[in-house]
């Protein structure tokens, strides 16, 4: 009997379901792999017949060329390769920008939505279903031609509170200027950051085993700014002197000048973006059961309670995935900054392509660029996702 057993047991590898779903996956990725060679070879040689050899070398050229807005040093006589990491980085820093106040606007307008205020509910409503149906083109075209452009000349400049300057030539802010204590200050916020995860995971460790909310996020925050404060008035010098916009004849002198080109893409990005992030929130909101407000409101919770350690604790499982489709778009989306004149990684590119006639080997650079922003977007969201999933036990 149990040799007869043994011989039913035993399955024949064609058979076997494991091993044929392994052997499927195995197949469907040397078939992508087959049909990528025979793109990369007939694009090959169509190339060699026109004369053109794939290559990466024209990087090291000079670019030739200025770029209005730069995070790192740049001049005509640098290569193409410091032209792109330009253009990169102009992604980058409109891309983070962009992600983190349209979260904040985002909520705002979630949480309006679901108001109980017949005034601004209807505000929210009539905002995300305006901005929803508009086109994101025209919508950019729309601050940079009919609001930043229409802004005052330099000489008329409005004036804001706190030194900030309105003008059409851009919007000037107050900016931090590094002085000779700034790398030990850089050293000090370095340790503060590494003292408030030391807080965070010591009171998240304390809140699972007592079963307390500690204000966890709060000491954390001021742990920090404890830390950042203390070191900005022990050392000799501050280590920032702050620098104030001044109008200069045409222009606009000191501190820091945000041009309208930025401010346009930032702006369109931010409010177009929110307004989806806004129905996100509203939806993950409502996935939770009343039963579970009702219950709060019962053990003595106030609305901003109930709000934050009962509805989006819960609603986090609902909003991250979808929130992450809307991190992703904004991120591709920030390449129609072409149309207002942003230097960003797709204008450069195509500045380099023209001069150079490289375009396979440019918009190859750029699939790949927005890829990486993509994956590593994508990595940490669905990492935070299985982290704040709900355990069943």
């Amino acid at each position: 009997m149990q040799a007869n057993t043994k011989q039913k047991a035993i399955i024949p590898f064609w058979r076997d379901e494991r091993i044929l779903n392994y052997l499927g996956q195995v197949v469907f990725i040397l078939g992508l792999v087959f049909v990528g060679w025979l793109i990369f070879q007939n694009m090959r040689d169509g190339l060699a017949r026109q004369g053109i050899v794939l290559s990466y070398s024209f990087l090291s050229g000079i670019s030739g060329f200025d770029i209005s807005e730069t995070l790192l040093e740049y001049s005509r006589t640098s290569s193409y390769w410091q032209a792109y990491q330009v253009g990169l980085l102009n992604t980058l820093s409109v891309s983070i920008v962009g992600v983190i106040a349209s979260t904040i606007f985002g909520v705002i307008l979630g949480v309006a939505r679901l108001s109980t205020n017949f005034l601004i509910n209807r505000l929210a409503a009539f905002y995300l279903e305006l901005i929803r149906n508009l086109s994101l083109l025209v919508f950019l075209i729309f601050w940079y031609l009919g609001v930043f452009l229409k802004l005052p000349r330099v000489r008329d400049a409005v004036i804001w509170p706190g030194d900030i300057f309105l003008t059409n030539r851009g919007v000037g802010i107050p900016w931090g200027l590094p002085t000779d204590s700034y790398p030990t200050f850089r050293l000090i916020l370095i340790g503060g950051i590494i003292l408030a995860f030391i807080v965070f995971f010591a009171l998240r460790a304390y809140g699972n085993r007592t079963g307390r909310a500690p204000f966890t996020t709060l000491w954390t925050v001021l742990t920090f700014i404890i830390i950042a404060t203390i070191g900005w008035f022990v050392l000799p010098e501050k280590p920032l002197m702050f620098d104030s916009p001044v109008i200069a004849g045409l222009n606009i002198s000191g501190g820091k000048v945000l041009s309208p080109e930025f401010m346009a893409l930032t702006s369109g990005l931010v409010l177009y973006t929110s307004a989806f992030i806004g129905e996100v929130v509203r939806s993950g909101i409502l996935s939770v059961s009343k039963g579970q407000v009702e219950a709060s409101h019962a053990l003595g919770l106030n609305s901003f309670q109930t709000l934050r350690l009962i509805v989006f604790p819960q609603a986090l499982r609902v909003i991250i995935p979808p929130l992450t489709s809307q991190y992703l778009n904004l991120i591709k989306n920030s390449s129609l900054a072409i149309a207002v004149g942003y230097p960003d990684v797709f204008y450069i590119s195509n500045t380099i392509q023209n001069q150079t006639g490289r375009a396979v080997e440019m918009i190859s650079m750029v699939m790949l660029t927005y890829l990486i922003f993509s994956l590593i977007t994508s990595v940490f969201m669905n990492w935070y996702n299985q982290r704040i999933k709900l355990v069943e036990r």
